[in-house]
Parts: C-alpha cells; structure tokens; sequence
C-alpha cells in the first residue's frame, strides 16, 4: 500500500469516528423523541367504582329500583327490587365493577316498602346526585327512610367529606335536599 493511501484510509475512518461520535447524542435524542412518539400512551389511573357506578351495573344485572347502597371495604351492597316485584342482594367488586348476586327473593314486603320505593319520584341514583349538590364529597351510602312517626319519605344519604361523614335527608317527593348533621370521627355514631 502506498504512504498517502494510507493516511487517507486512517482520515477517512477518523472523520467517520468523529461523525459517529458526535452525533451519537443528536442520534440518541432523535432515536427517543421517536420512541416517545410511537410507544403506547400511559394507562390513566384506574378510579374505583363509586356509588353511582355501583347501582348502574347492579341495575344493569338485575333491572328494578336501587333501595339501598353500602360500601363495606372493596364491595359496595345494592338491595334492588327487581320490576318482578322481588328483592336482590347484589354486591359490585369496587375495582372491577363485577357483580354478583348474593340473594334474591320474595321478602314479602308486609309493610310496603318496596311499593313505597318503586312509587317514589326520587330514586336512589337522583338523591345521590342532590345530596352532593348540597354537601361536596363522596357517597358512602343510601337508604330508603319510611318514618312511621310523621309519615315522610325520604333517603338519607351519607356523605364522607373532608375527614367527615355528613348525612343528607332527601324529600323522595321533591328532591330537597337538607344536610341534617356530621359525625366528626366517621364512625356513624354522631359522636
């Protein structure tokens, strides 16, 4: 080989080192702008079922009336009176949102409650949505009161906000809601 072929071939492949080297860190920016544009965009963080969630997928499952909704750990519990007049215990995985039955039957309703349920022209889902009009938080449940003493109907329905459990009366006839106490320590007893 000759002298200057060589010292043309070792500043070719210096030169070409040099490109390598220096764009490495342009190629690296490049190569990870173009991952970031074709990778997978990030799950958003999956939220638990709320209240509302819970009585449209166990109405979803088993169609009628919500009576009443309790959350108990990682399950919410829906009483449903189904339009066949009977009566469902259904809980809904908090995380899933699946539902199963945990009982269904005719209760015999001797004091017509259920007819009161079905009559009213609040459901559930509606008291729901006027007690956080009135009070912002979380429902944590709903229940359908029949006061025998004064005759009125209406839910109750407990709110945790702020560190504190609050209940929510809810006229089943108008739909007024009336925030009727807190309980401090969010034990349910008022105390």
């Amino acid at each position: 080989m000759h002298p200057m072929h060589k010292v043309a071939v070792t500043t070719t492949a210096a030169a070409a080192a040099a490109v390598l080297i220096a764009a490495g860190p342009a190629a690296a920016a490049a190569h990870t702008a173009e991952a970031a544009r074709t990778a997978p965009a990030a799950a958003p963080a999956r939220a638990d079922v709320d209240a509302a969630g819970a009585a449209a997928a166990a109405l979803k499952r088993y169609p009628g009336v919500v009576e009443s909704i309790d959350k108990d750990g990682a399950v919410w519990h829906v009483d449903v009176i189904g339009k066949n007049g009977k009566h469902a215990e259904l809980t809904v995985d908090t995380r899933s949102g699946k539902v199963f039955t945990e009982n269904a039957d005719d209760d015999g309703d001797d004091g017509g409650q259920n007819k009161a349920v079905v009559a009213s022209k609040v459901t559930a889902e509606q008291a729901m949505k006027a007690a956080v009009a009135a009070r912002s938080g979380q429902v944590r449940s709903v229940e359908w009161d029949d006061d025998d003493d004064n005759g009125s109907r209406y839910w109750n329905v407990e709110i945790q906000s702020g560190g504190k459990t609050v209940n929510v009366h809810v006229d089943a006839a108008s739909g007024k809601a009336t925030v009727s106490g807190s309980d401090s320590d969010g034990d349910g007893d008022g105390n």
